[in-house]
């Protein structure tokens, strides 16, 4: 969610704080910072909205400096203004923070009793004030910004400056990523790679409950106990990190046009020659698993829907899917011989990894399906199977998903050949049509000027209601998901079948409906449902290939065309047209559509 920059650097730090702030937009944010030391005095700049505005505020009021802090707020506690923003500063402590101090309240009484009373409505401010009471007895500071991180209960990524400190920086993080980049005498701290990538490609990552004391010199790094602690640095590839639009309006744009290559690049990267499936070690043997419980968040949980079919019906394996904000309150039994896979883009979402925690000594096994290796949820599984979407950008998950998904279909056809449900000839099947599934996607994409004319008679919709049945209908979730994230418009996904249970009383001619429906085993149900939203004058948008338009889609308000794709791989192809619908609905309204309001790409924070 929030960004977090550091610099300590032998140039003005200022400029090179704001270009990495632009690398953490991606975020979501609605608020940005950034606070200096210049000739030991410390000060800082803050302005509400995007980063234009704090360019625009230190144009006019310049921040000299060569060691810096930087800042994108998501608003948590204390509604986005300037005030709000951060870096928070309490005397000579400067602290930028993503997370949530839980016990901020009990502190902000304690430090009432030492005359030390907030200013702003943040939990945040109360770190800075904390620090600088220690300070205010005596303490460096060093020390009290360690005697700080000892009271501090919650979920945080921390960086502190001081007045008069311009060799000196503190980070920490206990629940929220945190990256420490090594230069030629200088050092950065950085929310992930890509923030630091343009300045140094040599990283290393804090562990769960680290802080680490900079200089110009280096970093010392001590874990959770407080003893000295060795962080591997790596080697990042700066290419893996680039972001730009490639000539596309939007990075959303330019993320759904990638997915048949990074789908081919996922393939080749888990199938051999001979036709195996690949994963990296260890190895897991699906034929002493009796149960895999998947968890998730947002699209990554309905990639876990998708994937429960595959799973059961290919590999005859039980699957129990949750949310995974739900997951760890549920306190959920974990049974023997059963496998805990968890799904996230950044491997970093809060909730998931929370859930991971708890399962960490029930599971027999902890896998992870993941976009970023070096990410915590990465590094605490038995087994992480990387999606080689490459960095994605847009807030609203494309290539992310459908790599998701691809992979998660290529484990499912591995559980099935482990337990003996497919035969040789049925996985090669399978596995031809995945590796065909690039170029199909390549002709789904042409229909995007089609499906941009459909978006604009939906652009004026209050509601939109999607159905879909088998696979299908988690794919209907994941349309209506898109629609709401970057369109604004309200929508709904059911299972086809439920429409007479209760929904069906929505329709009028004012609701549009979308209907994804390949002519599979299941068409002719699903058709028989849209007739029911028809009869009822509502607007249907039949998604469907050429036989199944041929067979159904008279009458209806609207057609998209779908190439001939297999049952089991549809809902990977059938995720195209969802993402241009949504995409071209809001283009055609005018919204935000790579950073849509109130949303943030890495929820960090429950």
């Amino acid at each position: 969610m929030c960004g977090i920059v550091g610099v300590l650097g032998r140039h003005e730090a200022a400029p090179i704080l704001v270009e990495a702030l632009k690398r953490l937009e991606y975020r979501g944010y609605d608020s940005a910072g950034i606070a200096t030391v210049n000739n030991g005095a410390l000060d800082r700049r803050r302005a509400v909205g995007k980063l234009v505005n704090l360019g625009d505020l230190l144009v006019h009021q310049p921040l000299a400096g060569k060691s810096g802090i930087g800042h994108t707020r998501w608003a948590t506690h204390g509604e986005p203004n300037a005030n709000n923003a951060h870096p928070h500063r309490a005397g000579p402590v400067a602290v930028v923070h993503n997370g949530i101090i839980e016990n901020f309240r009990e502190l902000r009484i304690e430090l009432a009793g030492y005359g030390l009373n907030p200013v702003t409505d943040t939990d945040t401010e109360t770190v800075a004030m904390l620090a600088q009471h220690f300070m205010s007895t005596g303490l460096s500071a060093t020390e009290a910004a360690i005697k700080t991180l000892g009271r501090l209960h919650g979920a945080f990524a921390l960086a502190f400056l001081f007045d008069g400190e311009d060799d000196l920086m503190i980070a920490a993080r206990k629940g929220s990523p945190l990256a420490i980049g090594y230069g030629d005498g200088e050092m950065y701290v950085g929310s992930d790679a890509i923030t630091l990538s343009p300045m140094t490609d040599r990283i290393s990552y804090l562990e769960e409950g680290d802080y680490a004391i900079l200089n110009r010199a280096g970093a010392t790094v001590y874990d959770a106990n407080g003893k000295r602690a060795k962080r591997e640095v790596r080697t990042i590839q700066i290419s893996s990190t680039r972001i730009d639009k490639a000539g596309h309006k939007h990075f959303m744009a330019k993320e759904i046009a990638e997915q048949p290559t990074v789908i081919a690049e996922a393939l080749s990267h888990y199938l051999g020659k001979s036709g195996d499936i690949h994963l990296p070690d260890p190895q897991i043997d699906f034929s002493k698993v009796d149960r895999i419980t998947m968890v998730a968040c947002g699209t990554a949980f309905l990639a876990c829907l998708t994937a429960k079919y595959w799973f059961e019906q290919i590999a005859r394996l039980p699957v129990e899917v949750d949310v995974a904000s739900e997951f760890r309150y549920r306190e959920p039994p974990i049974p023997a011989r059963s496998v805990a896979l968890f799904v996230s883009q950044s491997g970093e979402t809060a909730d998931t990894l929370a859930a991971l925690r708890y399962c960490e000594g029930k599971a027999d096994k902890i896998m992870s399906v993941i976009n970023v290796p070096e990410s915590s949820i990465s590094r605490e599984s038995d087994l992480s199977l990387p999606i080689l979407a490459g960095v994605e950008i847009g807030v609203a998950s494309t290539k992310a998903f459908t790599c998701q998904l691809t992979v998660l279909f290529l484990l499912a056809l591995k559980a099935a050949k482990d337990r003996g449900e497919i035969t040789d000839d049925q996985l090669a099947d399978h596995l031809a049509q995945l590796r065909h599934l690039p170029a199909l996607m390549a002709e789904a994409l042409d229909q995007s000027n089609k499906i941009r004319e459909t978006a604009r008679k939906l652009s004026s919709a209050r509601d939109v209601l999607f159905l879909g049945r088998g696979p299908l209908y988690p794919l209907a979730h994941e349309g209506a998901l898109k629609l709401k994230e970057i369109s604004y418009i309200h929508a709904e996904a059911y299972a086809s079948g439920e429409l007479k249970h209760g929904p069906i009383a929505l329709i009028d001619e004012d609701m549009p409906v979308v209907v994804m429906a390949p002519r599979d085993g299941l068409f002719d149900k699903t058709v028989s449902n849209m007739q029911e939203v028809m009869a009822r004058k509502g607007k249907v948008i039949l998604i469907s290939n050429r036989e199944g338009l041929t067979e159904a889609g008279h009458g209806v308000w609207d057609t998209i065309e779908m190439p001939d794709v297999s049952d089991a791989v549809a809902p990977i192809l059938y995720a195209i047209p969802a993402q241009l619908l949504a995409y071209h609905t809001a283009v055609a309204k005018g919204t935000d559509v790579d950073q849509p309001r109130n949303l943030a790409k890495s929820v960090t924070v429950e």
